[in-house]
């Protein structure tokens, strides 16, 4: 089982909190304010009141023993990376500290973070380019270059297999998924598309632009 010590009951930090101990994961939440922790405690497996930026409290949560620690500050950056060195330094294996611009995490990488997250950033990069076209339904994005796409069946496609628009070498683009009724199943070359199905596509953007004429 994974354990979690994330510091900063924040949104931010709760919803991680909430979700991994959904995942089954030991989580563990630290912040300095007694109303959150309480709000917190009954969706985790444990909560205390404390300070990241203290180094001996730090040391006291024994953090060699947590496969991932979250620095979840949002509102003080000075304190975020202060605990994220701190964490480094007391031994953590893993930290994932959270910024909102390039600089701050420029500093959090020198400062001992193993990851750096932009949620801001992230969910309206993710929100701009699922409503800047009817095609997008939802996208995961690996890199600048890759991602995987839920995309509405274009009309020209209703009716044809997958072996027959062949994709794959015509943009290097490769259809992992579909979506029918609700129902996501890997499809077969020989798999007609209908209308109202959605495909799940990986590739490069540029790529999927083209395919999909986005």
């Amino acid at each position: 089982m994974i354990s979690v010590l994330i510091i900063g009951a924040g949104q931010f930090g709760s919803h991680i909190a909430k979700r991994m101990t959904e995942l089954e994961c030991e989580v563990m939440v630290v912040d300095k304010s007694e109303d959150k922790i309480n709000k917190i405690l009954p969706f985790v497996t444990d909560a205390r009141i404390g300070d990241g930026t203290n180094e001996e409290f730090i040391r006291s949560l024994d953090v060699r023993g947590f496969d991932v620690c979250v620095v979840s500050i949002g509102d003080n950056f000075q304190s975020s990376l202060e605990t994220t060195s701190i964490l480094k330094e007391a031994g953590a294996k893993t930290v994932v500290s959270r910024a909102v611009n390039d600089i701050q995490r420029k500093f959090l990488l020198r400062n001992g973070a193993d990851e750096v997250v932009y949620p801001e950033k992230e969910a309206a990069y993710r929100t701009a380019t699922k409503y800047a076209s009817d095609v997008i339904m939802d996208f995961i994005s690996f890199n600048d270059d890759y991602s995987i796409f839920e995309l509405r069946v274009p009309e020209k496609w209703h009716e044809k297999t997958l072996s027959q628009l062949d994709v794959r070498k015509k943009h290097n683009i490769n259809i992992i998924a579909l979506k029918r009724d609700e129902r996501v199943i890997v499809p077969s070359p020989d798999l007609r598309l209908d209308m109202g199905d959605t495909v799940f596509a990986i590739g490069e953007l540029d790529e999927i632009k083209k395919c999909f004429k986005i």
